[in-house]
């Protein structure tokens, strides 16, 4: 009788933290959850998925000298010492800024991860710091690294080419003093020799158009690159990332095809034989 009355209990817990969760979506917090990054999308696995697959391993480990230049480390469930997993940096969007992707290739192996595998992730203004990273050696370069050691990029609606900004907007402000203006363009860096790069975007999307990664991904190809292209029906900016998550994973195929990109990138490559052809 006990442990059905804390069964039941359970049930109304989970049952308000539901509601709570719907409240928040249809009423203007998605944009909330997707600023909260793994983080929140975690907890929505847990309500409403199985809540299984990965596990913390360091949180708000600071990479940089700014109060937000800190990153949280997860890792597989069953991973374990000694393991030398490909890497995924995720970026998160919201705004414009730098980091210092570096810290990755120079730590992550004493974490568990390889880094001669590292890939790189965003969604929205994080896709655009993810592709310019692969696309313009300076980020690279300033960083004391090189851009040779990101395998490819996964970006989730991502603004790639978006002249001329729009006067008061957040890209003006962060960007507009840049001269000449295309300077701060991801498909002005556009090279035949870049990483893979896999850019996403939802069809009713308004704030990162799809066109950014239409545009890109046909100039990358014209010039002899990897790009892939993929718009989904019916989703829209923040659904898109949020289709990362178990509770929203119907709207459409974004995880397993992310996924499938990024596990290809970050193979292991083998060495051909002595002597071989």
């Amino acid at each position: 009788m006990a442990d059905r009355t804390v069964r039941e209990q359970r049930r109304l817990i989970k049952f308000l933290l539901l509601i709570g969760l719907l409240l928040l979506l249809f009423g203007g917090g998605a944009r909330a959850i997707v600023a909260g990054g793994a983080k929140s999308l975690d907890l929505a696995d847990k309500l409403l998925g199985s809540g299984k697959g990965a596990r913390l391993l360091l949180a708000d480990q600071p990479y940089g000298r700014g109060a937000r230049q800190s990153l949280d480390i997860w890792v597989p469930e069953q991973a374990q010492a000694g393991d030398r997993l490909p890497v995924v940096v995720f970026f998160s969007g919201g705004g414009w800024g730098s980091g210092e992707l570096a810290w990755t290739h120079r730590h992550i192996g004493e974490l568990g991860g390889d880094p001669d595998r590292i890939a790189l992730m965003g969604h929205s203004a994080g896709a655009y710091n993810a592709v310019m990273l692969a696309l313009d050696p300076e980020w690279m370069r300033a960083a004391k690294s090189d851009a040779s050691v990101i395998r490819g990029v996964a970006g989730l609606a991502g603004p790639y080419d978006f002249l001329p900004f729009e006067k008061g907007g957040m890209a003006d402000r962060a960007m507009g003093k840049v001269r000449p203006p295309e300077r701060t363009q991801p498909i002005h860096y556009a090279r035949g020799d870049a990483p893979p790069l896999w850019l996403a975007s939802g069809d009713e999307d308004e704030t990162g158009r799809p066109r950014n990664s239409r545009n890109l991904a046909a100039a990358i190809e014209r010039l002899g690159g990897s790009a892939t292209l993929r718009v989904y029906p019916g989703m829209g900016h923040t659904g898109i990332v949020m289709a990362l998550a178990a509770p929203f994973r119907a709207k459409g195929p974004v995880l397993d095809e992310a996924t499938d990109f990024l596990r290809g990138v970050t193979a292991r490559r083998v060495a051909p034989a002595a002597g071989a052809q």
